[in-house]
Order: structure tokens, then C-alpha cells, then sequence
């Protein structure tokens, strides 16, 4: 084991002790060694048998027979999450082959960041992913489950999943996958067509073309953004089947793996059986193996934020400090767009999660002393899954890449550091991902600012030709507590044509960005936000700040005494909390924790 790897690993491990003891003591009081259901007075059983078919309420009635709760994300407007529609009556089944009975327990919302970015309904993105940890604990919450799979893929359904979850942690549970899209336009050209529109070159009907090709067919998108992050992460977790994160929707091998995963959950909630309760699995270890496993592919950046809210959902703590030293000794071993030209499906080809995995264990960088739900030890997911005779069989990965340009060997990395870095400054904490600035100049960053309030204000000038000069683009306002904080990808094309003519450009912000976000150094999830006491709400134009990598500093050079002077802005926010329904969220909204405490409103009063 890697000397670094080790240390933050017990450096968790002591930061979260009293916090993990009582979440682990919650667990212990909830166990029970036989069904849950027959602990229900006779009425409430009666009621919950009341919808079943004549097969189900026998199972039911049956005390050796497990129940197994079905929480599903689907909707037929995301394409991630369109392939769901079919899996309910595909896991009945299989459950019910291999003895025991399944029932859709609940359904939860899954919004797309990609339909919403730019819009209003993207001020309720973050938000939404609390409100999916409270759907999964209500559809839980009959207490007559004594396991269940989860069916969520994008960017806050399946973190949303897994925090109302381990409210259940006593329970053995299973992230089911529902695979990518195929691959259509590719990721670089189709940014191309972008900047074009925005420059005025192309009509809108050509931009929607391209998009169309992208975007063509259900299943996740391509490129290595948030969800894929959230599949890879899933993976080195331990909560999917190995090597079945990124098999493409529709295929025979995924309607395979989501068999084998049904009949994987039955063995894992048999009474008498060896279980792998979910507390269990989500553990100090297992979330150190998924920070190296995003740093050593260039995982999203919400990823900072999701992951701590899973941890701390589980009674651990961890923090960006964590994720940067992590970083600092993971060498980057895969790059995909954006940090490559390839995509989640060239990864896929080129080895994926097998290769990676066993590079990484070889390596000294992850804890192969796990609990998974494949069972004991992450060697189990150095293999790959294949179709035998319509059945799902693992077999040992591959050795090497099919195409060391998408997946490098460790002892010829592509870089010899993840990528993510953390920088520190009178302007607070901000996170910077390197691992797709090509030129390492980007890293460093010294220009005038030109502060906006507002996604659209930053639009307005570069239609405007504003831009047209060095600077650092302050978005400000876009914290948790402030508009929910929003993903601003929108924004990443007009900082790129400025980049493109000639001058040096950053973006500081208290919103997020997401994996695609490419070229443009950034410094985002600055903390603490604008509205509540960051300096952002002080810094004018002109003024000038430093971003630098190389030496984790984030700067605004001006005197103390001057900013000492000035009152911190205090905007208002009507316009961006209301409409759309998004005033309903005030609640939520206000008690938001910051982005580095992972800006969920669920753990406010988690310490009470």
C-alpha cells in the first residue's frame, strides 16, 4: 500500500470516528435475523399484499422468502435514464427465479443537467439531489424490504440514491447500471460546431444537427462527464457487478448483467446467507479507492462534492484536502474527453474498469481489502464480465490497452499526478482540475477581473465583445445558498473563443462546473460563497487576482485596508428563486451546507 494512500486513509478513518460509531450503532439497531415484513401487525402486512399477484403474496406469506425493494429513477425524457423502463418486470423475474420476490418500492425524480444548463430549472439541480435521498427513504420506509437495487446512473440521481440508502445501511444493496449510449459525434468536433454558432458562423438548424448525432439514442452520454464519473465511482465503490459500468444500453450483455445483479442481490439477502449490508460496503476504504479512482481518470469535479455527501452519509468524513493529496501521488492513467479525444466507449474498448482497476491495485493505490458486492476483495473487479450461452461470466481482464492513448500503463502515465488541485487565498477554498489544460501555462493565471453576477451577464458581454481582453471572469452568486448553485458549462464556449483569439483567461466562481468542462482554467466551488461572507461579494473590476496551481494559491491582490473599506454586494436574488417552481425550495435552499461540506441541506443538523 502506497505510503500517502495509507495515511489519508487513517486520517479519515480518525477524523470520522465518532461519527462513523454512531451511524454504525444505528445499523446494529436496525439488523434483524429474520424477514421485516412479518414483524408488522397483521393489518399492515395485509395492505402491502393487497396490490400483489397470486406469485407475490405466496412469496410474501412465506417467512424464508426475502422481499426486495425495486428504487427506480426512470423517465423516458432522460436518456441515461430511459432504458429503466423495461428493467422492473426483467428483475422480478430474475429475483423470483432465484427465490425470493421483488417489488417497485419508489420512484425518484432525474432531472438532466444537459436539458436544464443555462435554464432556470438548473437552479434546482444540486437541490434535486436531496430531494432523491428523501424519495429513496420513503419508498424504503414501509420496512418490509430486506434488500433492495437502485436504478440510477447521471449526476445527482445516483449520489442522491446512495445517500437516502445508507439510511438503510443495515440493509445488502446493489447499484444496477443502465450503460452508455453509443458513440456519435465526436466530443471535439461537436464543440467545434458549438463555438461556431456562437460566433455567428452557423445557423441554429446546423447546430441542432450536430447536436442530434450527439445526442442520439438512450443511454448515458459519451463523454467523461459527471455521470460517467458517477458509474466509475459506483464501480470502485464496490456497488455495481464488476466491469458492467460502461456496457452499452440495449445490448445482450447488459440485459445480462442486470440479470446477474437481480440474482446477485437474492444470494446477498437470504437469511443464513454471508450478508454485505450496504454500511458495510460504503466504508473509509472503499471511499478512498473511488477518490483514487477519480484522480487517476480525471473524474468530474461535482464529484468533490458528491462524494463527501455519500461519505458523510455514511458517518464519513472527508474533505478537498483529502482529494488533492490523493491527487497529488495518482497518476493520471486514462484520458477521455475532455481530457482526450476519445470517449467513455474508447475506454470501454481499450481495457475500462478491469485494466484500470488492476493497474491501480498493482500500484499500492487502492485497498483491495474491501467488501464489495461481488464479495471480499477489489481483485475481483480486475475481470471482466462476457456472455456464455446467454449467461453472464466473469474472466480475468486484460493486461495491457488495446490503445495506450486512452489507457496508460503506471509505469508510463500520461501524467504524473490526477489533477485535481485545491487552491487556498484571502478568496477562500476553490477547486482547479488540471488534468485537462493541456498547456501548463494555463495553470497559472494573473489578470484584471471582470466580475458578473449573473451567467447571463457574462453571455451579454461577450455577444457585446467585452471579453475581448486578459482577464479572470468572476461569476459570483451562484453558491448553494444564493441560487442553488448551478452548473455554468454554459459559459465554458465564450471563455474558450476568448482563449481562442489570443488571451489569457480563468473563471473564478462559487458555482460548479461539470467533467466537460475542458479547456478553461478554473477555480470553482469557491468557499465560502458570495452571500455568506465570501470575498467574492467584494471584488470589483479591474482588480487583480492570481490563480496558481503549482503553488495552490487563489488571490485577490488588493490592500487589506481597501477591502476593509468596501461593502460586500448584496444582490438580489428574486429572479433566480422564483418561477419554475422554484421557489418550493426555499427550505432546502437556506440551509444548504457549503460546497465543500458537500452542499447538501439532508446533514445540517446531522451533529444534533
Amino acid at each position: 500500500m502506497h505510503k500517502i494512500v495509507a495515511k489519508v486513509t487513517s486520517r479519515i478513518i480518525e477524523r470520522s470516528r465518532s461519527h462513523r460509531d454512531s451511524y454504525l450503532q444505528r445499523v446494529d439497531e436496525a439488523r434483524d435475523d429474520t424477514v421485516f415484513r412479518h414483524k408488522l401487525p397483521c393489518s399492515n402486512l395485509a395492505h402491502g399484499l393487497a396490490g400483489c399477484s397470486e406469485g407475490c403474496r405466496s412469496a410474501m406469506l412465506d417467512d424464508t422468502v426475502p422481499n426486495i425493494a425495486i428504487i427506480s429513477a426512470y423517465n423516458d425524457m432522460v436518456s441515461a435514464h430511459q432504458p429503466y423502463g423495461g428493467y422492473p418486470e426483467i428483475l422480478k423475474e430474475a429475483v423470483a427465479a432465484a427465490g425470493a420476490n421483488a417489488q417497485v418500492a419508489g420512484g425518484v425524480p432525474a432531472m438532466c443537467d444537459g436539458i436544464t444548463q443555462g435554464e432556470p430549472g438548473m437552479d434546482m439541480s444540486l437541490i434535486s439531489r436531496d430531494v432523491i435521498a428523501m424519495a429513496t427513504v420513503i419508498g424504503l420506509s414501509h420496512n418490509v424490504f430486506d434488500g433492495a437495487m437502485l436504478l440510477g446512473v447521471c449526476d445527482k440521481i445516483l449520489p442522491g440514491l446512495l445517500m437516502g440508502a445508507l439510511q438503510f445501511g443495515h440493509l445488502p444493496m446493489i447499484l444496477i447500471p443502465a450503460g452508455p449510449m453509443t458513440s456519435g459525434v465526436a466530443n471535439k468536433d461537436k464543440n467545434i460546431i458549438r463555438e461556431r454558432f456562437a460566433k455567428g458562423e452557423i445557423s441554429r438548424k446546423e447546430l441542432l444537427a450536430s447536436e442530434l448525432k450527439a445526442y442520439h439514442s438512450p443511454g448515458t452520454c459519451t463523454f467523461y462527464g459527471t455521470a460517467n464519473s458517477n458509474q466509475l465511482m459506483a464501480e470502485m465503490l464496490g456497488m455495481h457487478l464488476p466491469g458492467s459500468s460502461f456496457v452499452n444500453a440495449d445490448t445482450e450483455l447488459r440485459t445480462g448483467l442486470t440479470r446477474a445483479a437481480a440474482r446477485r442481490i437474492t444470494a446477498m439477502t437470504h437469511p443464513g446467507n454471508a450478508s454485505f449490508p450496504l454500511a458495510e460496503i460504503i466504508s473509509e476504504k472503499s471511499v478512498v479507492n473511488a477518490i483514487v479512482g477519480l484522480m487517476a481518470t480525471g473524474g468530474s469535479t461535482n464529484e468533490t462534492m458528491h462524494l463527501v455527501a455519500i461519505a458523510r452519509a455514511a458517518g464519513i468524513r472527508i474533505n478537498w484536502d483529502d482529494f488533492e493529496e490523493l491527487s497529488d501521488i495518482t497518476p493520471l492513467l486514462v484520458r477521455i474527453y475532455p481530457n482526450g479525444s476519445g470517449d467513455i466507449n474508447s475506454f470501454q474498448k481499450a481495457g475500462g474498469m478491469a485494466l484500470l482497476i488492476k493497474e491501480l491495485l498493482e500500484g499500492g493505490l487502492l485497498h483491495n481489502d474491501v467488501k464489495t458486492v461481488a464479495g471480499t476483495g477489489l481483485e475481483r473487479y480486475t475481470e471482466a464480465p462476457q456472455l456464455d450461452s446467454g449467461n453472464v461470466i466473469w474472466k480475468k481482464g486484460p493486461e495491457t490497452a488495446s490503445d495506450d492513448t486512452i489507457i496508460a500503463a503506471l509505469s508510463s502515465p500520461f501524467e504524473p499526478l490526477g489533477g485535481i488541485k485545491v487552491l487556498s487565498g484571502n478568496l477562500g477554498r476553490a477547486i482547479m482540475k488540471i488534468s485537462a489544460l493541456a498547456d501548463g501555462e494555463k495553470t497559472y493565471i494573473k489578470a484584471p477581473a471582470m466580475v458578473f453576477n449573473s451567467q447571463q451577464e457574462l453571455e451579454d458581454a461577450f455577444t457585446a465583445g467585452k471579453l475581448n481582453r486578459d482577464l479572470v471572469a468572476v461569476v459570483r452568486f451562484q453558491g448553494p445558498r444564493a441560487n442553488g448553485m448551478p452548473e455554468l458549462h454554459k459559459l465554458i464556449t465564450h471563455l474558450s473563443i476568448t482563449m481562442d483569439r489570443g488571451y489569457r483567461v480563468g473563471l473564478v466562481t462559487d458555482g460548479r462546473l461539470s467533467g466537460a468542462s475542458g479547456k478553461v482554467p478554473f477555480a470553482i466551488h469557491c468557499s465560502p460563497e458570495a452571500l455568506t461572507g465570501g470575498l467574492l461579494a467584494k471584488i470589483e473590476d479591474g482588480d487583480i487576482i492570481i490563480m496558481d496551481a503549482h503553488n495552490s494559491v487563489l488571490s485577490l491582490q488588493v490592500a487589506p485596508e481597501i477591502l476593509a473599506e468596501r461593502k460586500a454586494l448584496q444582490p438580489d436574488l428574486k429572479e433566480h428563486r422564483r418561477g419554475l417552481g422554484r421557489q418550493i425550495f426555499a427550505p432546502l435552499r437556506k440551509n444548504l451546507l457549503g460546497a465543500e461540506e458537500g452542499g447538501s441541506s439532508i446533514f445540517t443538523y446531522d451533529d444534533e
